[in-house]
């Protein structure tokens, strides 16, 4: 993969998971500046929104499943959709439950960061755990907040 494309893939993978969102009925603003952790909104009315961040992994990448140092502030509406190029999947998890599962660095320059690994297959035990963020459960889980 080149620079440039590797250079925008990330941003690729943000207007294909904001496409999937549109696809599926959803309110969705897109933010012009990513300096809060918040790749797009989610309106479900006029009182209630979710913020959303999107997070991608290549095929090319070497940990294709591993997302790494994420700074996380959790919050009720605050959600992250990470989607695996490898296998083509989607994960929608609310940001507790990404703090909850991944690990906090306790040291070194990505101290208090959090990095979280996705299953690889959908026969392990941590897979069937996961199994309610993965594709449609997970924008069960936004249709549902």
């Amino acid at each position: 993969m080149s620079y440039r494309d590797s250079a925008s893939f990330g941003k690729r993978q943000e207007y294909v998971v904001v496409a999937e969102l549109l696809k599926r009925g959803f309110d969705v603003y897109m933010t012009l500046v990513d300096d809060q952790g918040i790749d797009c909104i989610i309106r479900k009315d006029e009182h209630k929104y979710i913020d959303v961040q999107i997070k991608a992994r290549s095929k090319t990448a070497k940990q294709w499943n591993f997302f790494a140092a994420m700074t996380i502030e959790p919050r009720d509406n605050y959600y992250f959709i990470f989607y695996l190029e490898t296998n083509n999947t989607v994960w929608v998890m609310p940001s507790k439950d990404v703090v909850k599962y991944a690990i906090t660095n306790k040291q070194g320059k990505n101290k208090g960061k959090h990095s979280l690994t996705l299953p690889k297959s959908e026969t392990t035990d941590k897979a069937k755990k996961f199994s309610i963020y993965k594709g449609e459960l997970g924008f069960d889980l936004l249709r549902n907040f």
